[in-house]
């Protein structure tokens, strides 16, 4: 980043906060709203106590004074703003120059269009969070992940990861388990160092280790993978090994949740047939309930 860009940067950050500032009344945040307001909008130090910052520091910011700024600052600003995930991104680059960590939001479901786009595809596709917890699914996806259908008895219920190790149905399907949960914990330590908060991810890995002894080898390793595209197969019951292309997109919702939405397609060749007719005869079904 040259100085010139730099330098315009930083005035376009203090023109933002300070219009962001100026919409928020003092009600929206729970202060008295008073008599003697000659402008509109928070004054400076009421929102540098929300944000928990210092009144000086945030007045070089909105005075475009190029200071260091830290994520966990951008944060608390964030949160004292009311920014919408839209101006959260903006908000971090004007700051750094570079989109923001990707935060970890766990939904208890999706839109009704992503799920249409699911139910659509006619072989299994899935949605999931960068932690990698299912939200949602179509019919076919079931055929492979049989324990989607049921009752999610806990929040490690329905995550990608967690069934890898724990579920020893999904390890029978699985002819290539080692090399594919290798490559699972390498995504997984990628994906936690990318999140904004990573400490959803570590409570889950803490849990992993304590039940997988393969997990706690593995983790160790500290090896590192992208996983956004993959030849997966599974040994299904009276139809053996059938071969899936996998290509995982990132979505983002309305509201701003980033979810990752992957469609199986199977490969072609032998065994593209035998996938149709497992697939075909099987009427589309609502996927997990939106209510």
């Amino acid at each position: 980043m040259t100085d010139t860009s730099r330098g315009s940067g930083r005035v376009e950050l203090a023109q933002f906060l300070r219009s962001r500032r100026e919409r928020l009344r003092p009600e929206d945040v729970g202060l008295p709203s008073g008599s003697r307001r000659r402008t509109p909008g928070l004054r400076r130090e009421e929102l540098a106590r929300l944000a928990d910052v210092g009144v000086s520091w945030y007045t070089w910011l909105e005075q475009g004074r190029d200071i260091h700024v830290s994520e966990p600052l951008l944060e608390r600003l964030v949160v004292a703003l009311r920014l919408t995930p839209t101006e959260r991104l903006h908000l971090f680059a004007l700051a750094h120059g570079r989109p923001a960590p990707l935060p970890v939001r766990s939904p208890e479901s999706v839109s009704d269009a992503l799920q249409r786009l699911l139910d659509a595809h006619p072989f299994p596709a899935l949605a999931s969070t960068r932690r990698w917890d299912i939200v949602a699914w179509n019919a076919a996806a079931t055929v492979l992940y049989a324990d989607l259908d049921l009752p999610a008895s806990a929040p490690e219920a329905r995550n990608g990861l967690w069934a890898l190790f724990m579920n020893p149905e999904r390890r029978a399907r699985m002819p290539s388990w080692d090399e594919a949960v290798r490559r699972a914990v390498a995504g997984f330590r990628m994906d936690a160092a990318r999140a904004a908060d990573r400490s959803e991810f570590d409570a889950l890995a803490e849990q992993l280790q304590a039940a997988s002894p393969e997990f706690a080898r593995l983790w160790s390793e500290h090896d590192v993978v992208e996983t956004a595209s993959m030849v997966k197969v599974f040994l299904l019951p009276k139809w053996g090994p059938i071969a899936f292309e996998n290509v995982t997109l990132t979505y983002s919702e309305p509201d701003g949740r980033e979810l990752r939405v992957s469609f199986y397609s199977p490969r072609p060749g032998p065994n593209l047939e035998r996938t149709r007719k497992l697939f075909q005869p099987s009427s589309p079904t609502p996927g997990p309930d939106r209510a």
